[in-house]
C-alpha cells in the first residue's frame, strides 16, 4: 500500500520567516509511506514479514536542490536510485520482503514442528523520518531505522544527514571542519564521553562498555544545530548493544579552532 501526504514543512518556514532568512533557506518536503506484508508459509499461523516506510521527499517545487536532496537520501537509506523516492521505496520493500521468502522459508520448513522458533522468523523493517532546522543556512533528515532479522533482538538506529539548504549538497565533517582536524576532535569527544558517563578514565569507560575493542572516532553520523554538533553512535560502535545508543553533543565554541572560516552557525 502507498500513500503520499504533502507536508509543506510549515512549523520550518514560519521560524525563517521569522529569523529574516531567505526563500533558498526553505525547503519543503512531502510524506511518502509504503507498506509492505508477505506470509512465510501456507500455515494458518505463519511467521510474516512486515515493511513500513514513512520516508521525506523534497518536493518538486524545490527544483535541482531537492533532486540532490532526495538522491542523496534514497541512496542512504534504501540503497536504491529511482526517479522519485515512491520508487524507491516501493523497490526496496518489494525486494526486502522477496529476500525474506527466498531466503527463510527453507530454514523455516527444518524448524516447522518446533514452534519455540516461530518468533525468530518473524521479521519486520521500519523506517520513519522527519526533517528540521540546522544551522545557519542548512537542513537536518532524521531517520530511524528499528528492524528485527532474526537473533536475540532486534536493532534500532538514528541515520542522520545534514543538507545545504541553497543547493542541496549535503555535508560531511570535511566541510565543517579545517584540515587535520580528527586527533583533536577525537580528544574532545572522549572528554565528552567521559563527562557524560562520569568516568574519568579509559579504564572507568571500558568498565562500562566503552571503547572496549575500538578508539574514539568523530561519526559522521551527526546533527548540525544553532549553536551546537551533535555525534550520534549507534549500537556496537563505541559500545555494545546493552549499553544502546549514545548522542554527543558539542558546543562550537568548544571547536571554535577547528572550525573552517566558510561554515556559519
Amino acid at each position: 500500500m502507498i500513500k503520499k501526504t504533502f507536508f509543506p514543512f510549515l512549523c520550518l518556514f514560519l521560524m525563517l520567516i521569522a529569523c529574516g532568512e531567505s526563500d533558498e533557506d526553505n525547503v519543503e518536503f512531502q510524506t511518502i509511506t509504503i507498506d509492505k506484508k508477505v506470509v512465510l508459509s501456507n500455515e494458518e499461523q505463519s511467521p510474516t514479514c512486515t515493511v513500513h516506510l514513512q520516508l521525506e521527499e523534497a518536493t518538486k517545487a524545490n527544483g535541482h536542490r531537492g533532486e540532490v536532496i532526495n538522491a542523496a537520501v534514497m541512496k542512504r537509506l534504501l540503497d536504491e536510485d529511482e526517479e522519485t523516492m515512491e520508487l524507491a521505496a516501493d523497490a526496496f520493500a518489494y525486494k526486502y520482503v522477496s529476500s525474506y521468502k527466498k531466503t527463510m522459508l527453507p530454514l523455516y520448513n527444518e524448524d516447522r514442528a518446533d514452534t519455540t522458533k516461530r518468533s525468530w522468523y518473524e521479521y519486520h523493517y521500519v523506517i520513519t523520518s522527519s526533517t528540521q532546522k540546522g544551522s545557519k543556512g542548512t537542513l537536518v533528515y532524521l531517520a530511524t531505522i528499528d528492524y528485527y532479522e532474526g537473533g536475540a533482538h532486534g536493532i534500532n538506529q538514528l541515520i542522520t544527514m545534514n543538507f545545504e539548504a541553497k543547493t542541496g549538497r549535503q555535508l560531511t565533517l570535511d566541510d565543517i571542519f579545517v584540515p587535520g582536524y580528527e586527533q583533536h576532535l577525537k580528544e574532545v569527544l572522549l572528554d565528552a564521553l567521559k563527562a557524560k558517563t562520569g568516568c574519568k578514565t579509559m579504564r572507568a569507560l571500558r568498565d562500562k562498555g566503552y571503547l572496549y575493542s575500538m578508539e574514539m572516532f568523530p561519526s559522521e553520523n551527526f546533527i548540525l544545530g544553532n549553536e551546537t554538533i551533535t555525534f550520534v553512535y549507534n549500537p556496537y560502535e563505541i559500545a555494545p548493544y546493552a549499553v544502546g545508543s549514545t548522542e554527543l553533543i558539542i558546543p562550537f565554541g568548544d571547536v571554535k579552532d577547528l572550525l573552517k572560516n566558510s561554515f556559519e552557525y
